[in-house]
Order: C-alpha cells, then sequence, then structure tokens
C-alpha cells in the first residue's frame, strides 16, 4: 500500500514538472512572436517618420533633411517571422545610423519650422518612440527567458533568433519643433535691474 502512495506521488510531481515545462516553452514562444510582432510595428512607424520627413523635406526645400529620409527609407527593413535585427542582412547598425541622422537632421531643422507643416513628422515621431519602447520592453523580456537556467537546459528558445535591441537617439523631436513660442508674461518678464547685471 505504502508503495502504491509513493508511485501516485511520483505521477502527481512529474505531471506538474510536465505542465510547467510545457507552460515554460509556450512563454518562450509568446515572447519571442510578441518581440517579432514588436519589431514589425517598429519598422513600420520608422518608414513612414521618414517618408513624412521625405514630404516635409520637399515642402520646405532642405536638400539634407530630403536626403536623410530617403537613406532612411532604403535602410528599411523587411521583417519576417524570424527577423529581430530591424535592418538589412545581419547587422543592423546601418539602419540605426540612418535613423539616427534622420533625427538629427529634423532637430537641426526645428527653429525654422512650420508648426502645421511640421506636425505630421512631430507626430510621426512620437509614434516611432512609443513602438520603440514596446519593442526594447519586448526584447528584454525574451531575453529575459532565454537565460533562464530551465530554458537553457532544454533548448526551448533554440528555435528562435536570439532579439537584440534596436539603439537608436530618442526620436521625441524638442518642444522649438512641436510648440510655437510661448509669450513672457509681465511676471516672467526681465526688469530693468535684471537686464543691467
Amino acid at each position: 500500500m505504502t508503495h502504491l502512495w509513493w508511485w501516485a506521488g511520483a505521477a502527481v510531481v512529474l505531471s506538474l514538472l510536465a505542465a510547467y515545462l510545457v507552460w515554460t516553452d509556450r512563454r518562450v514562444e509568446r515572447l519571442h512572436a510578441r518581440a517579432t510582432s514588436a519589431a514589425a510595428a517598429l519598422d513600420a512607424h520608422l518608414l513612414r517618420r521618414a517618408a513624412a520627413a521625405a514630404v516635409l523635406a520637399e515642402q520646405l526645400d532642405v536638400v539634407e533633411l530630403y536626403a536623410a529620409a530617403r537613406i532612411a527609407l532604403d535602410a528599411g527593413s523587411r521583417i519576417d517571422g524570424r527577423d529581430y535585427r530591424l535592418g538589412t542582412g545581419a547587422d543592423s547598425g546601418e539602419r540605426e545610423a540612418a535613423e539616427n541622422d534622420l533625427t538629427r537632421q529634423l532637430r537641426r531643422l526645428a527653429p525654422t519650422a512650420d508648426l502645421a507643416t511640421a506636425e505630421p513628422v512631430v507626430a510621426a515621431s512620437r509614434r516611432v518612440a512609443l513602438a520603440r519602447q514596446v519593442y526594447t520592453d519586448s526584447v528584454r523580456d525574451a531575453l529575459i527567458n532565454r537565460d533562464r537556467p530551465l530554458v537553457r537546459v532544454f533548448g526551448m528558445a533554440r528555435g528562435h533568433d536570439r532579439p537584440r535591441y534596436f539603439d537608436i537617439d530618442e526620436p521625441t523631436l524638442t518642444p522649438s519643433l512641436t510648440e510655437p513660442p510661448r509669450q513672457l508674461t509681465p511676471r516672467e518678464a526681465p526688469t530693468e535691474s535684471h537686464a543691467r547685471h
């Protein structure tokens, strides 16, 4: 009778362990799928921002901005089911550099840009910032789970490419491009005595 209880206990423990392994394996699958989906969303927002920047450059006749926008569009990736790299080829450094250059060109334009004309680029830049945060969080979660001992021992992540962060500058534009100049109130305006000092 005692042996029967031992066998029953062992069966319960093995069932729980098997259920936990299946749950962990599915979690690894879900996290990698989320990272892939976030990569595709970020890629789409980057392409939209580059297209909006190209239109803005044509409207304002700014050659440097147009060139940066075209390079960013050309560097755009084709995300497939297993590509986390957000770049063409094995190295996404070219894509990151193109996006950073576009951000710099947009910030350089900030003091002279008209608010209404720049609004599509401003909105696209905000969406890029949000999509990048979602992608970064997804990659972080996938990497944390890949590095768990149980996942490594059973090779649960073997069928997935290792996701990598997409390292670009903060794409949100400066207030000078997104807001009209603010008038100083009489309290904020410098007094004559301050102006002399």
